[in-house]
């Protein structure tokens, strides 16, 4: 004869599936692959603010740089002169047209000769560049001189701001790149030769600069150097940028050492020469 409640399901073996059900969770595998996966999340972040400022500072050279370089060569080729220099007596270099209205000594060489004592002519800017180390800048001149010789300047900041040029540093403070042009002597520190003064450069970007138009990062040898450092020993290593985008601005950094600055600080900057072909 069949039980009374036969039909009804067994109390244990329901508590028993119950508390399987209750003690369900991840498996270590599946925590592996979770954290794998943020991993991989984190580094990609990562790598993508590099590719970012990577992809930047390769504009502010094609962009900006490059840009004044064939301004300054298209200049030299529709008038036959550099930027300021004479076009009936040129002495071949930035603003030479500056002897023709000062006092000069009479051992002073128009040309060729011993150039080693001559005292440079003011930089053309278009406005008193934060970073120099020379006075008595010719401001104002650098636009005028383009535009009337029909060059087209590169958009830089804004329309009459061509000469500068706005980025943000590491640390995401605002920071303001300059350029000049002017001739230096053969008795000075960086080389002698008509140059694009580069002024408001952090360390990374510099160092980038330098390895994009020499191939290798090195402040005191090529056509892209710091400025105010004495050429190298020939056939010996140069030197690496002495500051990195760890320093603040207002800082003294030491070459090779942590700035160990604030994470909210602008970055330090430095100023650079590009040397001209002409």
């Amino acid at each position: 004869m069949r039980p009374l409640f036969s039909h009804l399901p067994s109390r244990r073996k329901h508590g028993s599936a119950g508390q399987k059900a209750a003690q369900g969770g991840f498996t270590l595998v599946e925590l592996a692959v979770v954290l794998a996966v943020i991993g991989l999340i984190i580094g990609a972040v990562a790598i993508g603010k590099d590719v970012q400022r990577n992809a930047e500072y390769t504009k502010i050279k094609n962009k900006f740089i490059d840009q004044w370089e064939q301004a300054y060569n298209q200049y030299y080729q529709r008038t036959g002169v550099v930027v300021g220099d004479s076009q009936v007596a040129p002495r071949i270099m930035v603003n030479g047209t500056a002897f023709g209205t000062v006092t000069v000594p009479a051992t002073t060489p128009l040309s060729g000769g011993n150039m080693t004592a001559v005292t440079p002519p003011a930089p053309v800017c278009e406005r008193t560049p934060v970073a120099n180390v020379r006075t008595g800048f010719a401001v104002g001149q650098l636009r005028t001189l383009m535009t009337q010789a029909g060059v087209r300047l590169p958009p830089g900041r804004a329309e009459g701001q061509e000469d500068l040029y706005v980025y943000t540093d590491t640390n995401g403070a605002p920071q303001e790149i300059q350029v000049c042009f002017q001739w230096n002597n053969p008795s000075m520190a960086e080389g002698s030769g008509n140059v694009m003064v580069i002024s408001g450069l952090t360390p990374d970007l510099a160092r980038m600069l330098d390895q994009m138009i020499d191939g290798k990062p090195d402040e005191q040898e090529g056509r892209f150097r710091r400025q105010g450092v004495d050429n190298g020993t020939p056939n010996q290593p140069g030197l690496q940028w002495f500051a990195n985008n760890t320093s603040g601005q207002g800082a003294t950094p030491v070459a090779g050492t942590d700035g160990k600055s604030r994470d909210e600080e602008q970055v330090f900057t430095v100023t650079a020469i590009y040397k001209m072909n002409q």
